[in-house]
């Protein structure tokens, strides 16, 4: 791995925070530079929050450009499509299929769309869309939502022993919180083969 940038992208509550201290853990323990953007959003009132996590050797700024994305973390269908424009041609989408409805759509000023997963399969990025929130529930808790798409990131990123995945899980997982969030990470690692 050279280098990568990763925008992580959801609705506030949902734990992009979480997952970017995740990344930047894993980065640290295979000895490459990591920069994490703040969070940006209204993540305290469920709003939309992105964060961008650049990975590689002398990583000077933590922001991710239009176009500039290997791979969107998407948490939510609606802000895997929002912030699409930000993913490289070819790039990947790993999104779970909960839709968790905007202010506008709460107060009836408009519909969620109901092709959001067609558009992004029909387009030429590659796209794992899986229902995390269900298989985080499976888990133990729905809190993990986070930690089970990170499951799926590991997967795809194959250059990363999974023993260096484990170590960062270790790292920002509070010990009591540990075993759940290990089934969680193992819930999306198993989800492709």
């Amino acid at each position: 791995m050279v280098n990568l940038n990763i925008l992580i992208v959801g609705v506030g509550g949902q734990g992009t925070l979480l997952a970017s201290k995740f990344l930047g853990a894993v980065a640290a323990l295979i000895g490459k530079d990591v920069k994490v953007s703040e969070v940006h959003g209204m993540s305290q009132r469920g709003g939309s929050v992105v964060t961008c996590v650049k990975i590689g050797d002398n990583i000077h700024s933590p922001l991710i450009d239009e176009g500039q994305a290997d791979i969107i973390l998407a948490f939510e269908q609606l802000e895997a499509v929002r912030w699409i424009k930000y993913l490289k041609k070819g790039g990947t989408v790993i999104v779970n299929t909960q839709k968790i409805n905007p202010m506008p759509v709460v107060f009836g000023m408009t519909t969620y769309p109901d092709n959001i997963l067609e558009v992004m399969n029909n387009s030429d990025i590659t796209v794992h869309a899986l229902d995390a929130f269900s298989l985080a529930v499976e888990c133990g808790t729905s809190k993990a939502v986070n930690i089970v798409l990170l499951g799926v990131l590991s997967k795809t990123l194959t250059e990363i022993p999974e023993n260096i995945w484990q170590e960062g899980l270790k790292a920002v997982i509070p010990a009591k919180l540990l075993d759940v969030n290990t089934k969680a990470f193992e819930k999306g690692r198993n989800y492709i083969e």
